[in-house]
């Protein structure tokens, strides 16, 4: 994967070697206001290969300060060639809106391989369709909590 950086301290990195996720961090300072979707720049652009996908994820020290990534996790497909953006929100939590300062890191990055299927319309029996125990039957409906 080639990264493109706004400036040399945007670099990701992993805590440890063996590391899923690389570590990107906050561009600038932000305030983060209750409730307030505020779009985080983290200074890195990347090409990731055909075939891959970039899954942004949140890190677990934001939820500790009540701060969430608004979209769970974000898309980077192969062909954007964008800053990466953090969609993130205070839900609250603290006595005081919580700072996100230049340099902290905020979210990882994980590249995946992916399997580009092409969707195949058909028209299907009710035998077909409901060839499993589970059939159509979803959240919840294993029966497990």
């Amino acid at each position: 994967m080639k990264t493109k950086l706004q400036t040399p301290d945007c670099m990701p990195t992993r805590a440890n070697p063996t590391d899923a996720g690389l570590d990107l961090r906050a561009r600038s300072t932000c305030e983060m206001p209750l409730n307030i979707r505020v779009l985080l720049g983290t200074g890195v652009s990347v090409k990731i290969p055909q075939g891959y996908v970039g899954m942004l994820i949140p890190r677990s020290s934001l939820s500790k300060r009540g701060i969430i990534m608004t979209n769970s996790v974000g898309v980077i497909d192969s062909d954007y060639r964008g800053e990466i953006m953090a969609s993130l929100m205070y839900t609250g939590g603290q006595k005081f809106n919580p700072v996100i300062y230049q340099g902290e890191r905020i979210v990882q990055l994980v590249i995946v391989p992916i399997l580009l299927v092409k969707p195949d319309v058909e028209n299907w029996s009710e035998d077909e369709w409901n060839d499993t125990q589970r059939g159509t039957g979803g959240f919840g409906s294993t029966g497990k909590a």
